[in-house]
């Protein structure tokens, strides 16, 4: 029950500290913007921080859903951590697809 406590606290933690993550944009990125036309340079900016920010969001989310699931379950340290990991693959493909809307994947889109 001591490590279902301390995998519990971590998994508060990380959700707390989830809004302090900084999003920044990596430098194929910041090269995508500059390419960008010049009317849609705020806009694919926009959108790529928001697809981050979902894909991010759902990596958390889905690893304290599946180390809750472990937890439930009532397997051990390694079901646990597995049920985790596969939470956090699993947020991240859906958290990175849900973080734009229809306007951001045409804005995308057009400005590859």
């Amino acid at each position: 029950m001591k490590m279902a406590k301390i995998l519990g606290a971590l998994v508060g933690a990380t959700l707390v500290a989830t809004p302090v993550m900084a999003v920044t944009l990596s430098a194929k990125e910041r090269a995508r913007v500059a390419r960008a036309a010049p009317r849609d340079r705020d806009d694919v900016r926009y959108c790529l921080i928001q697809g981050k920010k979902g894909r991010d969001k759902g990596t958390v989310i889905g690893a304290a859903g599946g180390a809750g699931v472990g937890l439930v379950a009532g397997g051990g340290l390694g079901e646990t951590l597995l049920g985790a990991g596969a939470g956090a693959l699993a947020g991240r493909v859906i958290g990175k697809s849900e973080g734009t809307n229809s306007t951001c994947d045409r804005v995308l889109r057009r400005n590859p």
